[in-house]
């Protein structure tokens, strides 16, 4: 996957951007790039599944849980599970552990092309920065 740091602005040629703009303009591709990938996501979902992933993305524990039992009953065992609880550094029974786990596990379950959907939508908003590269660069400097 990838990483919106310092190696990204190079790789889009933005690596002579002032310090002090760097953070906000990664955290203001960040944002696109989630409500972009939001919005081709939830293209052809149910209503049921926009609520339900809502309230999962909403941390409700109880859809959460329910959900788990469901769909990923021994969720403690998966590698994915470990995986973002190593990343994270939460406690293994922590409620937002399980709602990051539950979240990632129903993409996977409900829109299995989603790596594919964030790829794409990340490979755009990089070529629509790369290809204003001089505006952006001239914008911070003034």
């Amino acid at each position: 996957m990838f990483q919106l740091n310092d190696d990204f602005l190079n790789s889009i040629g933005l690596n002579d951007m002032p310090e002090d703009q760097k953070k906000p303009f990664l955290q203001h591709i960040y944002s696109e790039l989630e409500m972009r990938v939001g919005t081709k996501l939830s293209d052809g979902m149910s209503d049921d599944q926009l609520e339900e992933f809502g309230n999962i993305i909403d941390r409700n524990d109880a859809v959460i849980v329910g959900w788990l039992q469901k769909y990923a009953p021994d969720y403690y065992n998966d590698e994915s599970f470990s995986k973002i609880q190593e990343a994270t550094g939460l406690d293994v029974n922590d409620a937002a552990l399980r709602a990051e786990y539950a979240a990632t596990k129903w993409l996977e379950v409900n829109r299995p092309d989603y790596k594919d959907v964030v790829a794409q939508v990340m490979n755009e908003i990089k070529n629509e920065v790369a290809s204003n590269r001089d505006a952006i660069l001239g914008n911070t400097a003034a």
